[in-house]
């Protein structure tokens, strides 16, 4: 009698599944949440069906499916919550914008000041395609990440001249961070704080190792050497420029902010985002001394209600007012009076109106989608094969977090209002294009992490096989 045993030994290649279903099982939950919001608010405003309901669902259903169709393609295995929280936020921000537009008293306003009232919403619809069509390009367009690492330097002068460019033109609201020309207007600093991010990922990776050396250790902080110090202190005093040329401490937040986040994730050293701290913290009290923009935002900050009634702006007291008023559950979408803030209800102070109309429970919703793309983000960079990928998604998550934090913080009155907008939310063409290209990235930087190795070539050692004769 014989027996034979056979041993077979093969190599996996299967990789995660791509959850391209997933995503967009939850993109019509993205489309029709809005719209549903939409139907909400109309109702409560004029006791009927808004009339361009349809158009917009159509719309915002049009632009989830051309997106999602374009990662299935070209990013099968990227993150699948991406898309949907920025589909949503977008949807919710278009709902909150008309809402806003069909404020009487705003209209009263802007004719008060010899203006036309113009609706914001369908511009705004407009931009979101357009920062759709970019999102397209750059998935698209960029084969490979990796690829950015070539540009360390360009993107530092490109991102420079965005930064510089505002200076030449006439100030807006006191701050000088719009290039106008004509009807026509962005905001540079949107643009630029993805640049940055791309510039301070490839230099990280280059000079992380003699920034993360010290030379002495001091109350459990570990000291960086003199020279070493010279890039924060570069970018400390452009940050301190920027600030005081352009009265722009938004940007001067985020500019600083992101390169100590990414200094720390690339050295792993405590001691950097002490320094930066409090660089940052007498950088903004030493220009608040003398710069009367800032002052004005401090002192708004301090005591909101006695500037309003000294006859100051009163956009923070009414903020302040408006998320009282909401209450935990809100006075529901569009029975609201939020427009009291004026013409930056739907930009600066659109999350007003979120805590005021959807409450408590509304805001920290919205807080939480947030959260959900920064933690994504974090999550991609932690999977990224290569530094360059990690360094860049979490700058990307950082650049996001710290808009996020230095928006909703303004309008809450726990840090000085920045004049920034809120991703996605707000109205502003710049924002949301920019957005929708910080999510493509962030996308692209996903795929690569999860995608499943490449098969093994066969060899003769592939199989193994062996037989046992008696």
């Amino acid at each position: 009698m014989s027996s034979s045993t056979t041993n077979t030994t093969t190599i996996s290649t299967a990789g995660p599944p791509s959850r391209r279903n997933t995503e967009l099982a939850m993109l019509v939950f993205a489309v029709i949440i809005p719209v549903f919001a939409y139907a909400n608010a109309g109702l409560a405003l004029s006791d009927e069906m808004p009339s361009g309901m349809l158009s917009y669902g159509l719309g915002l259903g049009l632009l989830a499916a051309v997106g999602h169709l374009v990662v299935r393609k070209f990013a099968p295995y990227a993150d699948p919550l991406l898309l949907p929280i920025a589909t949503l936020l977008n949807g919710l921000g278009l709902v909150l914008i008309w809402r806003l537009d069909q404020s009487r008293r705003l209209a009263q306003r802007a004719k008060d000041a010899g203006m036309a009232f113009a609706p914001s919403a369908p511009n705004q619809l407009i931009y979101s395609a357009l920062g759709v069509a970019l999102f397209v390009g750059v998935l698209i367009l960029l084969k490979d990440h990796r690829i950015l690492q070539r540009y360390t330097y360009i993107s530092m002068v490109v991102a420079l001249i965005l930064l510089i460019l505002p200076m030449f033109f006439p100030a807006r609201f006191g701050a000088r961070i719009w290039i106008t020309l004509g009807s026509f207007s962005i905001q540079p600093g949107e643009f630029a704080k993805i640049i940055i991010a791309v510039f301070f990922s490839g230099y990280l990776m280059v000079k992380r190792d003699a920034l993360a050396l010290a030379s002495r250790r001091f109350m459990g902080l570990y000291l960086p050497r003199g020279r070493d110090l010279g890039p924060i202190l570069v970018v400390w005093g452009m940050s301190i420029l920027i600030l005081v040329f352009e009265t722009d401490l938004g940007t001067s937040l985020l500019f600083f902010g992101l390169f100590v986040v990414m200094l720390y994730v690339a050295t792993e050293r405590t001691s950097w985002i002490v320094f930066g701290l409090l660089m940052s913290a007498a950088g903004a009290v030493g220009v608040a001394t003398f710069e009367p923009h800032v002052q004005s935002r401090v002192d708004a900050w301090l005591d909101p209600f006695a500037v309003a009634k000294a006859g100051g702006s009163d956009q923070i007291a009414q903020a302040l007012m408006a998320f009282g008023s909401g209450g935990v559950f809100g006075t529901g979408l569009g029975q609201g009076n939020s427009d009291l803030i004026g013409f930056a209800a739907n930009s600066d102070f659109i999350l007003a109106t979120v805590g005021e109309e959807l409450g408590l429970a509304g805001t920290m919703g919205l807080l939480l989608l947030y959260g959900l793309i920064v933690e994504r983000g974090v999550r991609t960079a932690l999977a990224a094969r290569d530094p360059f990928g990690k360094l860049l998604a979490i700058g990307l998550s950082a650049a996001f977090a710290i808009q996020v934090f230095v928006v909703a913080g303004g309008v809450m009155g726990l840090i000085p209002l920045t004049g920034m907008t809120m991703p996605f939310i707000a109205q502003g063409g710049s924002s949301v294009i920019a957005n929708w290209a910080l999510v493509a990235i962030l996308i692209k930087v996903s795929d690569t992490a999860r995608r499943p190795a490449p098969a093994p070539a066969p060899t003769t050692d592939a199989e193994m096989t062996q037989v046992v004769r008696p």
